[in-house]
């Protein structure tokens, strides 16, 4: 199997419930684009641990438990949107509102929707760039 650096590490309890969080997204419906297990580097020195491959999820609708929940682990789930309205309001349709995140190559466009985010921490064109060390919280 093909490994990148962008495998993560993980611990049992944590890899047994994002494993869990896949196996119910495809019983919702969600289809796999990548990823979607655990994989074994081919590294001698990391034999042993649990990783999770990167996986992207699609097919996914805002019903699905994967989308209102988090997994804390290396997943991702593409909603499409036709409106910036309508993905604002479901960005906000969360209990926790831990982070929020704009890609898009227009500026004008990532200012103006994440300043109407509703999320403790918001990034543009990025992910989770904060060091550990700093408390962060919902919104």
């Amino acid at each position: 199997m093909l490994m990148s650096r962008w495998v993560l590490p993980s611990v049992k309890c944590n890899t047994n419930k994002i494993l869990d969080y896949l196996d119910i997204a495809r019983k919702e419906g969600a289809e796999v684009l990548c990823g979607g297990g655990s994989v074994t580097p081919d590294d001698p020195d990391l034999a042993g641990g649990l990783y999770i491959a990167p996986t992207v999820l699609g097919n996914c609708t805002d019903d699905m438990t994967v989308v209102k929940e988090e997994i804390f682990g290396p997943v991702l789930s593409i909603l499409p949107f036709d409106t910036e309205e309508e993905a604002i309001q479901r960005a906000n349709d969360t209990k926790f509102g831990l982070a929020a995140a704009v890609c898009t190559q227009n500026m004008s466009r990532a200012y103006r929707v994440i300043s109407k985010l509703e999320a403790g921490s918001c990034n543009i064109n990025t992910y989770n760039l904060y060091p550990a060390v700093i408390p962060f919280g919902g919104f």
